[in-house]
């Protein structure tokens, strides 16, 4: 299987699901942050750590330990971009399309069950993990890039 990119159908059912299940609220209000409903066992650290990272090198160790931890928990994601082209690939691609880091815009890598993924919020620059066992798999090498998490969902 290769990267394939989303129809105009599948995309508006894959996004209606997700604003559906996480209650997705895009805004650059700061008071309707978080953006989504983080779910139970979610982690979502700051991005700040990245401004001060000249040769990105900090950003390409999230993005590996990222795409590492996806790898390993599922064979198949969505990566969406939200109102922008989106895909469906396999975690054994080389090149992975997106990223986990919101570069101006909402980027979600998702399970095609929802269980698992990454939220990435451009305006709050936060990057939300949830799954158990996506979160277990990338937690503590994440902090050490990024630093604590500012939010834990119960």
């Amino acid at each position: 299987m290769s990267i394939e990119t989303l129809g105009d159908a599948e995309y508006r059912q894959v996004w209606d699901r997700f604003s559906r299940e996480f209650a997705f609220r895009p805004s650059t209000d700061r008071f309707e942050w978080p953006g989504i409903e983080e779910p139970a066992g979610s982690a979502t650290w700051s991005l700040s750590a990245l401004d001060d990272d000249p040769g990105y090198l900090l950003l390409d160790r999230m993005v590996a330990v990222i795409q590492r931890g996806l790898a390993s928990c599922a064979d198949e994601l969505y990566a969406l971009d939200w109102h922008h082209e989106s895909f469906r690939f396999p975690t054994s691609a080389k090149d992975w399309p997106l990223s986990p880091f919101p570069d101006g815009d909402y980027y979600v890598y998702l399970t095609s069950d929802f269980r698992l993924g990454t939220f990435g919020h451009p305006w709050e620059y936060t990057l939300c993990v949830f799954g158990d066992a996506l979160v277990t798999a990338i937690s503590a090498e994440v902090t050490e890039v990024l630093g604590e998490p500012v939010r834990r969902s119960a």
